[in-house]
């Protein structure tokens, strides 16, 4: 019955440390990592009509809400480089990252609060 109970506590913790494997970042830190990460790419994955509306500067759009269009998109990241994901509020980017991670891209990072708190350049 023990083994039963450690064998329980094991898949507990390696699902909370799953979850905490997202780097969420204030907008602070989410800028000054990515301007010190080489060869970094900011992900917007927010549909293509939020981001027509305004996304930030060289921001590549990869709409999770498109399932096919996301996963083949997915694929093609290269999962050597670093990568900053933003949405909306933070939510979809979250997932987006932990889908990320899922695949084998270990630098994804998810800026708090989308661009809904973003206090910098939008381009549109």
């Amino acid at each position: 019955m023990h083994k039963i109970i450690l064998n329980l506590f094991s898949v507990t913790d390696c699902c909370i440390l799953a979850k905490k494997a997202i780097m969420d970042l204030s907008q602070k830190d989410w800028t000054t990592d990515q301007q010190a990460a080489a060869d970094s790419i900011i992900l917007d994955v927010r549909t293509p009509e939020e981001y027509e509306a305004g996304h930030l500067p060289e921001a590549q759009l990869l709409d999770i809400r498109n399932p096919q269009g996301f996963m083949e998109g997915l694929a093609s990241l290269d999962d050597s480089k670093t990568y900053f994901v933003y949405c909306r509020s933070g939510a979809r980017s979250a997932q987006a990252c932990q889908l990320m991670k899922q695949h084998g891209i270990v630098n994804c990072f998810n800026l708090l609060g989308g661009i809904m708190e973003w206090q910098g350049p939008v381009t549109t």
